[in-house]
Protein backbone atom coordinates (compact mmCIF):
# COMPACT_ATOMS: atom_id res chain seq x y z
CA UNK A 1 0.00 0.00 0.00
CA UNK A 2 2.98 2.19 0.84
CA UNK A 3 4.18 1.71 -2.72
CA UNK A 4 0.97 2.15 -4.55
CA UNK A 5 0.88 5.24 -2.87
CA UNK A 6 3.82 6.43 -3.50
CA UNK A 7 3.85 6.11 -7.19
CA UNK A 8 0.49 7.65 -7.32
CA UNK A 9 1.68 10.63 -5.42
CA UNK A 10 4.40 10.60 -8.01
CA UNK A 11 1.96 10.57 -11.20
CA UNK A 12 -0.39 12.83 -9.43
CA UNK A 13 2.36 15.42 -9.27
CA UNK A 14 3.61 15.38 -12.84
CA UNK A 15 0.09 16.18 -14.16
CA UNK A 16 -0.35 19.01 -11.90
CA UNK A 17 2.46 20.51 -12.25
CA UNK A 18 2.61 19.63 -16.30
CA UNK A 19 3.74 23.05 -18.45
CA UNK A 20 6.69 22.46 -15.42
CA UNK A 21 7.75 19.09 -15.65
CA UNK A 22 7.91 19.40 -19.62
CA UNK A 23 10.06 22.44 -19.71
CA UNK A 24 11.95 20.51 -16.68
CA UNK A 25 12.12 17.25 -19.26
CA UNK A 26 12.96 19.41 -22.48
CA UNK A 27 16.04 21.62 -20.15
CA UNK A 28 17.43 18.33 -19.03
CA UNK A 29 17.36 16.35 -22.34
CA UNK A 30 19.20 19.26 -23.71
CA UNK A 31 21.98 19.69 -21.36
CA UNK A 32 22.42 15.80 -21.68
CA UNK A 33 22.26 15.48 -24.97
CA UNK A 34 24.84 18.16 -25.74
CA UNK A 35 27.08 16.54 -22.52
CA UNK A 36 26.75 13.12 -24.84
CA UNK A 37 27.68 15.10 -28.06
CA UNK A 38 30.96 16.51 -26.48
CA UNK A 39 32.13 12.66 -25.32
CA UNK A 40 31.19 11.29 -28.50
CA UNK A 41 33.36 14.42 -30.07
CA UNK A 42 36.02 13.52 -27.30
CA UNK A 43 36.18 9.90 -28.47
CA UNK A 44 36.27 10.98 -32.37
CA UNK A 45 39.52 13.14 -31.55
CA UNK A 46 40.75 9.85 -29.79
CA UNK A 47 40.16 7.67 -32.61
CA UNK A 48 41.41 10.24 -35.27
CA UNK A 49 44.23 11.25 -33.63
CA UNK A 50 45.32 7.50 -33.49
CA UNK A 51 45.05 7.18 -37.36
CA UNK A 52 46.80 10.17 -38.22
CA UNK A 53 49.18 10.64 -36.04
CA UNK A 54 50.61 6.86 -36.87
CA UNK A 55 51.01 8.14 -40.54
CA UNK A 56 52.22 11.66 -40.12
CA UNK A 57 54.83 12.52 -42.65
CA UNK A 58 57.31 15.05 -43.25
CA UNK A 59 57.46 15.94 -47.19
CA UNK A 60 59.95 17.72 -49.15
CA UNK A 61 58.90 19.08 -52.33
CA UNK A 62 61.50 19.62 -55.11
CA UNK A 63 62.02 22.18 -57.29
CA UNK A 64 60.82 21.91 -61.12
CA UNK A 65 64.47 22.19 -62.24
CA UNK A 66 65.94 20.04 -59.66
CA UNK A 67 68.94 17.93 -61.53
CA UNK A 68 69.90 14.22 -60.90
CA UNK A 69 72.15 14.58 -58.74
CA UNK A 70 70.39 16.88 -56.03
CA UNK A 71 67.99 13.86 -56.12
CA UNK A 72 70.39 11.90 -55.47
CA UNK A 73 71.91 13.91 -52.80
CA UNK A 74 68.72 14.21 -51.06
CA UNK A 75 68.28 10.51 -51.28
CA UNK A 76 71.69 9.20 -49.75
CA UNK A 77 70.76 11.96 -47.03
CA UNK A 78 67.50 10.50 -45.96
CA UNK A 79 68.64 6.99 -46.47
CA UNK A 80 71.43 7.79 -43.92
CA UNK A 81 69.45 9.81 -41.11
CA UNK A 82 69.14 8.31 -37.88
CA UNK A 83 66.00 10.69 -37.86
CA UNK A 84 64.23 8.77 -40.71
CA UNK A 85 62.10 5.29 -40.33
CA UNK A 86 61.58 5.46 -43.87
CA UNK A 87 60.74 7.26 -47.31
CA UNK A 88 59.25 7.00 -50.81
CA UNK A 89 60.20 9.29 -53.76
CA UNK A 90 57.02 10.34 -55.30
CA UNK A 91 57.23 11.75 -58.94
CA UNK A 92 54.85 14.12 -60.49
CA UNK A 93 53.02 11.22 -62.41
CA UNK A 94 53.02 9.60 -59.26
CA UNK A 95 51.53 12.35 -57.22
CA UNK A 96 48.88 13.64 -60.21
CA UNK A 97 48.02 9.65 -59.65
CA UNK A 98 47.66 9.97 -56.05
CA UNK A 99 45.66 13.28 -56.40
CA UNK A 100 43.04 11.77 -58.92
CA UNK A 101 42.68 8.73 -56.68
CA UNK A 102 41.89 11.09 -53.57
CA UNK A 103 39.61 13.36 -55.21
CA UNK A 104 37.87 11.13 -57.69
CA UNK A 105 34.36 11.95 -56.45
CA UNK A 106 35.28 15.45 -57.91
CA UNK A 107 35.74 15.23 -61.64
CA UNK A 108 35.75 19.23 -62.01
CA UNK A 109 38.58 19.84 -59.53
CA UNK A 110 40.51 16.70 -61.54
CA UNK A 111 39.61 18.46 -65.10
CA UNK A 112 41.10 22.15 -63.67
CA UNK A 113 44.59 20.60 -62.61
CA UNK A 114 47.22 20.24 -64.82
CA UNK A 115 49.16 16.43 -65.00
CA UNK A 116 52.69 18.32 -64.28
CA UNK A 117 50.99 20.56 -61.40
CA UNK A 118 52.19 18.95 -58.68
CA UNK A 119 55.60 18.48 -57.84
CA UNK A 120 57.41 15.43 -57.13
CA UNK A 121 58.29 15.07 -53.35
CA UNK A 122 60.08 12.91 -50.89
CA UNK A 123 57.69 11.77 -48.37
CA UNK A 124 59.12 10.91 -45.08
CA UNK A 125 58.39 8.55 -41.95
CA UNK A 126 60.20 10.02 -38.92
CA UNK A 127 61.13 8.25 -35.95
CA UNK A 128 59.95 10.64 -33.52
CA UNK A 129 57.26 13.00 -35.59
CA UNK A 130 58.09 15.74 -33.25
CA UNK A 131 61.52 15.89 -34.53
CA UNK A 132 59.99 17.76 -37.54
CA UNK A 133 62.81 20.83 -37.67
CA UNK A 134 66.33 18.15 -37.83
CA UNK A 135 64.60 17.54 -41.01
CA UNK A 136 63.58 20.71 -42.25
CA UNK A 137 67.23 22.14 -41.11
CA UNK A 138 68.88 19.26 -42.95
CA UNK A 139 67.22 20.24 -46.20
CA UNK A 140 66.90 23.94 -45.97
CA UNK A 141 64.20 25.55 -48.75
CA UNK A 142 65.41 26.95 -51.35
CA UNK A 143 68.56 25.50 -51.63
CA UNK A 144 69.69 21.77 -53.38
CA UNK A 145 66.57 21.59 -55.51
CA UNK A 146 64.35 21.89 -52.29
CA UNK A 147 61.89 23.80 -53.05
CA UNK A 148 59.30 23.34 -49.42
CA UNK A 149 59.56 21.30 -46.50
CA UNK A 150 56.25 20.35 -45.07
CA UNK A 151 55.35 18.66 -41.31
CA UNK A 152 51.66 17.05 -41.13
CA UNK A 153 51.82 17.54 -37.90
CA UNK A 154 51.38 21.16 -37.82
CA UNK A 155 48.54 20.75 -39.61
CA UNK A 156 46.73 17.82 -37.33
CA UNK A 157 48.31 20.13 -34.29
CA UNK A 158 45.20 22.53 -35.36
CA UNK A 159 43.03 20.53 -36.65
CA UNK A 160 42.81 18.92 -33.35
CA UNK A 161 42.73 22.45 -31.18
CA UNK A 162 39.49 23.60 -33.61
CA UNK A 163 38.10 19.85 -32.58
CA UNK A 164 39.51 20.23 -28.94
CA UNK A 165 37.76 23.95 -28.88
CA UNK A 166 34.35 22.40 -30.18
CA UNK A 167 34.37 19.85 -27.55
CA UNK A 168 35.10 22.18 -24.70
CA UNK A 169 32.42 24.55 -26.21
CA UNK A 170 29.48 21.75 -26.44
CA UNK A 171 30.62 20.96 -23.00
CA UNK A 172 30.22 24.23 -21.68
CA UNK A 173 26.94 24.82 -23.49
CA UNK A 174 25.79 21.76 -21.81
CA UNK A 175 27.31 22.99 -18.45
CA UNK A 176 25.24 26.23 -19.04
CA UNK A 177 21.99 24.32 -19.74
CA UNK A 178 22.34 21.41 -16.95
CA UNK A 179 22.61 24.39 -14.34
CA UNK A 180 19.47 26.02 -15.99
CA UNK A 181 17.87 22.32 -15.95
CA UNK A 182 18.70 22.22 -11.73
CA UNK A 183 17.50 25.29 -10.89
CA UNK A 184 14.09 24.65 -13.45
CA UNK A 185 13.74 21.59 -10.97
CA UNK A 186 14.34 23.09 -7.65
CA UNK A 187 11.28 25.67 -8.92
CA UNK A 188 9.31 22.91 -9.68
CA UNK A 189 9.73 20.84 -6.36
CA UNK A 190 9.04 23.89 -4.65
CA UNK A 191 5.70 24.50 -6.45
CA UNK A 192 4.76 20.98 -6.10
CA UNK A 193 5.59 20.96 -2.36
CA UNK A 194 3.77 24.32 -2.07
CA UNK A 195 0.29 23.11 -3.25
CA UNK A 196 0.40 20.00 -1.90
CA UNK A 197 1.72 21.10 1.97
CA UNK A 198 -1.78 20.89 3.40
CA UNK A 199 -1.41 16.75 2.54
CA UNK A 200 2.20 16.14 3.25
CA UNK A 201 1.28 18.80 7.25
CA UNK A 202 -1.33 15.68 8.09
CA UNK A 203 0.93 12.82 7.27
CA UNK A 204 3.20 14.34 9.32
CA UNK A 205 0.45 14.80 11.71
CA UNK A 206 -0.28 10.80 11.60
CA UNK A 207 3.25 9.84 11.82
CA UNK A 208 4.51 9.92 8.58
CA UNK A 209 8.51 10.28 8.12
CA UNK A 210 10.07 13.16 6.81
CA UNK A 211 11.52 11.01 4.19
CA UNK A 212 8.28 9.66 3.36
CA UNK A 213 6.87 12.54 3.07
CA UNK A 214 9.74 13.64 0.92
CA UNK A 215 10.03 10.28 -1.36
CA UNK A 216 7.44 11.26 -3.86
CA UNK A 217 8.65 14.48 -4.98
CA UNK A 218 12.61 13.10 -4.98
CA UNK A 219 10.87 10.40 -7.66
CA UNK A 220 8.88 12.94 -9.64
CA UNK A 221 12.11 14.42 -10.09
CA UNK A 222 14.49 11.41 -11.24
CA UNK A 223 11.70 10.33 -13.58
CA UNK A 224 11.76 13.88 -15.30
CA UNK A 225 15.36 13.12 -15.37
CA UNK A 226 14.97 9.74 -16.77
CA UNK A 227 12.45 10.82 -19.40
CA UNK A 228 14.97 13.39 -20.27
CA UNK A 229 17.86 10.85 -20.50
CA UNK A 230 15.93 9.06 -23.23
CA UNK A 231 15.05 12.09 -25.14
CA UNK A 232 19.20 12.92 -25.43
CA UNK A 233 20.14 9.23 -26.14
CA UNK A 234 16.98 9.21 -29.22
CA UNK A 235 18.55 12.47 -30.20
CA UNK A 236 21.94 10.67 -30.33
CA UNK A 237 20.71 8.17 -32.34
CA UNK A 238 19.02 10.21 -34.48
CA UNK A 239 21.80 12.51 -35.05
CA UNK A 240 23.76 9.55 -35.78
CA UNK A 241 21.48 7.95 -38.35
CA UNK A 242 20.23 11.44 -40.18
CA UNK A 243 23.32 13.38 -40.07
CA UNK A 244 26.54 11.07 -39.48
CA UNK A 245 25.56 7.98 -41.24
CA UNK A 246 24.58 10.05 -44.52
CA UNK A 247 25.78 13.65 -44.53
CA UNK A 248 29.45 12.55 -43.69
CA UNK A 249 29.58 8.99 -45.31
CA UNK A 250 32.04 9.96 -47.68
CA UNK A 251 34.85 11.43 -46.04
CA UNK A 252 33.75 8.16 -43.54
CA UNK A 253 34.26 5.93 -46.20
CA UNK A 254 37.05 7.70 -47.15
CA UNK A 255 38.89 7.21 -43.71
CA UNK A 256 39.20 11.33 -43.54
CA UNK A 257 36.89 10.86 -39.85
CA UNK A 258 36.36 8.17 -38.19
CA UNK A 259 33.19 6.60 -38.05
CA UNK A 260 30.60 6.97 -35.13
CA UNK A 261 29.82 3.52 -33.89
CA UNK A 262 26.73 2.31 -31.83
CA UNK A 263 29.26 0.75 -29.14
CA UNK A 264 29.86 4.27 -28.68
CA UNK A 265 26.60 5.08 -28.09
CA UNK A 266 25.45 2.62 -26.12
CA UNK A 267 28.50 3.44 -24.09
CA UNK A 268 27.90 6.85 -23.25
CA UNK A 269 23.98 6.15 -23.02
CA UNK A 270 24.34 4.66 -19.32
CA UNK A 271 26.20 7.81 -18.28
CA UNK A 272 23.69 9.83 -19.84
CA UNK A 273 20.95 7.91 -17.58
CA UNK A 274 22.43 8.02 -14.57
CA UNK A 275 23.31 11.40 -14.70
CA UNK A 276 20.00 12.58 -15.64
CA UNK A 277 18.48 10.66 -12.77
CA UNK A 278 21.13 11.09 -10.54
CA UNK A 279 21.18 14.94 -10.64
CA UNK A 280 17.49 14.95 -10.92
CA UNK A 281 17.34 13.42 -7.73
CA UNK A 282 19.80 15.25 -5.86
CA UNK A 283 18.78 18.56 -6.48
CA UNK A 284 14.80 17.46 -5.19
CA UNK A 285 16.19 16.25 -2.09
CA UNK A 286 18.71 19.43 -1.59
CA UNK A 287 16.08 21.96 -2.44
CA UNK A 288 13.32 19.96 -0.22
CA UNK A 289 16.19 20.33 3.02
CA UNK A 290 17.03 23.62 2.15
CA UNK A 291 13.57 25.57 1.33
CA UNK A 292 11.07 22.81 2.10
CA UNK A 293 9.42 21.84 5.19
CA UNK A 294 7.86 18.49 5.10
Amino acid sequence: MRVNFVLSEVVSGLRRNLTMTVAMILTTGISLGLMGTGLLIANMISDMREIYYDKVQVSIYLTDDVTDEQRTAIQTALAGSPEVKDFIYESKDDAYARFTKQFQEQPALIANTPADALPESFRVELVNPERYQVIAQQFPVGQNGVEDVRDEGDFLDRLFSLLNGARNATIAVAVVQALAALLLISNTIQLAAFNRRNETNIMRLVGASRWYTQLPFILEAALAGLIGAGLAIGGLVLTKVLFVDKTLAGPIKSGIIPPVDWSAIAAISPIIAVAGVGLAAVAAYVTLRLYVRL
